[in-house]
């Protein structure tokens, strides 16, 4: 048998995706636009990072090779040749939509077919009589918010008012989301929780993918600051995915990160979570350390998505990447003859983009089969030909909507 590692760059999309203009995204290319930046030295920020974008290692695992995929950009660098059983390649969504879930989902082998509900841009953004039931059944005094908005940039405006009033920060953007802000102390993240599982189940005829816990801490505007708290309370998929099917036949899916709450924490065994990229990869490096034959560990990194992303952000994004760059050797050291490890993302969130929400992209596909020949898988025709790769890697049975890949990298169930 055999372990597999999935490590989702949350939003690092290459560009290129069939379907972009049909989400005003034509165009948007995360990874080629935050390295034309850097070289051009729009990213450079004193104390932070200067010069060209410098990933050698995901360059090593097949970065360049896989942009080249995705849409013929070269990315200029003098970085190191691939190693010997990298493989690389990039994958096109076929979900409806451009949310976590939806590339989650289909990267565990199942694509979500049908649309999510969202809130229009308006002001206010829910229907009054979500609203009035939110307040009702939730028992708080009121809402604040109520519009398309920015997590701290709400935070901010709204703060102090909630504090002295106890009315929970209620926003959306123009994912599927209901995200609810409230102060760790004077609300409670206790009564957080609570009055999210209230607004989850509201929600649920109106299909909205996911709410969202925000707590928060600080006494000013100034000083408030999100905190490792939060907790996603998400629709269920609909139909088995990776996990589940991983599970069911006695295998053991070790989480990392937001992974267990994009689930509906459904088909995993065991969770991790911290805060901020770097104490997240220790998270990823324990798990992969406790990881034995038939285990799968799935991890996300949501820093470059909602510090750098969503805040548009471009030289923050790029010191993200440089940053999860210097730990990827740690990652492969513990790799062993049978193993795969992938390096890949959900969806993009180009920071050079106009608005605030994530962009319609390819993902890479790039990573090592210590013990196989590698090389290009080439362009997948879905997110979900990784989740059946996995699957096969693993020797799990196919599932019905992806096509695994593994024997093109040398791999045979």
């Amino acid at each position: 048998m055999a372990r597999a590692f999935v490590f989702v760059l949350d939003s690092f999309g290459i560009g290129g995706a069939a379907d972009a203009a049909e989400f005003g995204d034509e165009g948007a290319n995360t990874f080629a636009h935050i390295a034309d930046a850097c070289r051009s030295g729009l990213a450079d920020c004193s104390g932070l990072r200067a010069g060209p974008l410098t990933v050698p290692h995901m360059v090593s695992l097949g970065l360049g090779k896989a942009a080249q995929v995705a849409t013929g950009y070269g990315f200029e660098t003098a970085g190191p040749p691939l190693l010997a059983s990298a493989f690389h390649g990039a994958a096109q969504e076929i979900s409806s939509g451009k949310d976590t879930p939806s590339g989650h989902w289909e990267i565990a082998a199942l694509p979500l077919r049908f649309g999510w509900g969202r809130f229009p841009d308006t002001v206010p953004a829910f229907p009054p009589a979500l609203t009035q039931a939110m307040i009702g059944q939730g028992q708080v005094p009121g809402i604040l918010g109520n519009c398309h908005a920015d997590g701290m940039t709400i935070i901010e405006r709204f703060g102090a008012e909630h504090i002295s009033t106890g009315k929970p920060i209620c926003y959306t953007s123009v994912d599927s989301v209901l995200q609810i802000a409230a102060h760790e102390e004077h609300f409670g993240v206790e009564r957080l929780y609570e009055f999210c599982k209230v607004v989850r189940r509201l929600c649920d005829p109106l299909k909205i993918g996911r709410v969202i816990a925000r707590p928060f801490v600080g006494e000013e505007t100034h000083t408030f600051r999100r905190t490792p708290n939060r907790r996603d309370y998400a629709v269920s998929p609909p139909e088995p995915t990776l996990l589940d099917r991983l599970t069911q036949t006695g295998g053991r899916v070790l989480a990392v990160g937001k992974i267990g709450d994009i689930f509906a924490h459904r088909g995993v065994t065991k969770l991790r979570k911290a805060a901020g990229n770097m104490a997240m990869f220790d998270q990823a490096l324990d798990a992969m350390d406790e990881a034995v034959d038939g285990d799968f560990v799935f991890a996300n990194f949501v820093d470059f998505d909602t510090e750098f992303g969503h805040r548009r952000d471009t030289a923050g994004y790029a010191a993200a990447l440089e940053a999860f760059d210097r730990r990827v050797p740690e990652a492969l050291r513990r790799l062993r003859q049978g193993d795969l490890f992938l390096l890949t993302a959900d969806h993009g969130n180009d920071p050079t983009w106009r608005g605030t929400d994530h962009t319609r992209e390819r993902i890479p596909v790039m990573g090592l089969a210590p013990g196989l020949p590698g090389g290009s898988v080439g362009l997948r025709a879905t997110f979900a030909d990784l989740g059946e790769t996995v699957a096969e890697h693993l020797g799990i049975a196919p599932g019905k909507y992806g096509t695994s890949f593994y024997k093109q990298i040398g791999g045979h169930a």
